[in-house]
C-alpha cells in the first residue's frame, strides 16, 4: 500500500467482466496446495491505481477470497473506485474490507470519522488502518497519538478494533530503509494499537514480528508488493491474480472456513474497555 502520491493520477477503468474473462493457459507446474507453504494465499489489497477487470475471475482462477480496498486518506480524499468495486466484489462472492491511509495533518478522530463515513461498514466489513511512512510527504506521516485516536474512534463507533497494517521496524520505532523518520516511538505491548490484530507487512522469506505482538502473531501477512518486492514462501505464485493482474498479496494463517469466520466477525477483534490515557499518552489495556 502507499500514500496518495500528491499528484493527480488518471483513474483506471475496466471494472466488471469486460466482456468475459478467458482463463490463463494451464501451467506445466501445478500450484502449491493452499496451506502447504504456511498459509492461505487468498487475500489481496487494492487501491484505484490497481487495474481490475473481473473479480469473479480472481475468485475462480486465483482462489482469492477477500479484498481489502483503500477507502480514504487523511480527511477529504476518497478512493474513486471504492464504492463501485465493493459492489462488484460482493457480487462475485468475495469478502470485502476497507483501509484508511493515516496522515499527520488531521486528528486521528477526524480521520476515523471520515473513513467510516466512506467505508460504510457492515457487520462483515473488515476495517484496517494503514500506518506507515508517507513516502511522498514524510512530514505528513501519521504518528502514535493520531493512530491511537483513530483506533479508539473506530472502536467506539463500531464496537470493534480495526486491523493495524505496519512494517516490523516501523512498529518498533525504528526508521525504514532510506529514511531517518520514525513513528515517534515503539508501539508498546498493552497499548490500544497492540490490541489490534496485526496485518504484518514484511517481504522477507520469514517475517519478523514487531515486539508488541510477540507471542501473539499476525492475522494477515502482506508478503509481496505490487512493485514486485518480496514474494515470501510463494515466490513465483506471488503477484499475478486473474482478473486483476499484479497486486499486493496476503496470507491468512489458516483455512478458508477460518478466514470467513474471522472476517465475518469484523476482523475478530471485539470492543475493549479502555483505561484512561496514561502519563505518556498511551492507552493501557492491561
Amino acid at each position: 500500500m502507499s500514500a496518495l502520491a500528491g499528484s493527480m493520477v488518471a483513474l483506471l477503468s475496466g471494472c466488471g467482466s469486460g466482456g468475459g474473462y478467458r482463463p490463463p493457459p494451464v501451467s506445466s507446474t501445478p500450484p502449491p496446495e493452499p496451506l502447504a507453504l504456511g498459509g492461505l494465499n487468498a487475500v489481496i489489497d487494492l487501491s484505484h491505481v490497481d487495474p481490475v477487470t473481473d473479480f469473479a475471475a480472481a475468485r475462480a482462477y486465483s482462489a482469492i477470497r477477500g479484498v481489502i480496498h483503500k477507502a480514504t486518506e487523511g480527511v477529504g480524499w476518497v478512493d474513486p473506485m471504492y464504492a463501485q468495486r465493493r459492489r462488484l466484489a460482493e457480487e462475485a462472492g468475495l469478502l470485502w474490507g476497507a483501509y484508511h491511509f493515516g496522515t499527520y495533518e488531521f486528528s486521528g478522530a477526524d480521520q476515523a470519522r471520515a473513513f467510516l463515513d466512506v467505508a460504510q461498514p457492515g457487520p462483515e466489513t473488515l476495517l484496517a488502518l494503514d500506518l506507515e511512512l508517507n513516502e511522498p510527504h514524510p512530514g505528513n506521516t501519521m504518528d502514535l497519538d493520531r493512530a491511537e485516536d483513530f483506533v479508539l474512534t473506530v472502536e467506539r463507533t463500531t464496537g470493534r478494533l480495526p486491523l493495524l497494517y505496519v512494517f516490523p521496524a516501523w512498529a518498533n520505532g525504528l526508521p525504514v530503509a532510506g529514511s531517518s523518520r520514525t513513528l515517534g516511538g515503539a508501539i508498546r505491548p498493552g497499548s490500544v494499537l497492540a490490541a489490534c490484530d496485526l496485518w504484518l507487512a514484511d517481504y522477507r522469506l520469514i517475517p519478523h514480528l514487531p515486539s508488541a505482538w510477540a507471542g501473539r502473531g499476525w492475522r494477515l501477512w502482506q508478503y509481496g508488493g505490487v512493485n514486485g518486492a518480496g514474494g515470501g514462501p510463494y515466490r513465483q505464485y506471488a503477484f499475478t491474480v486473474a482478473g486483476v493482474g499484479r497486486c499486493d498479496r496476503n496470507i491468512f494463517p489458516s483455512s478458508v472456513v477460518a478466514l470467513e469466520q474471522f472476517w465475518r466477525y469484523g476482523g475478530g477483534t471485539p470492543a475493549l474497555s479502555m483505561a484512561e490515557p496514561s502519563a505518556n499518552g498511551l492507552r493501557d489495556l492491561t
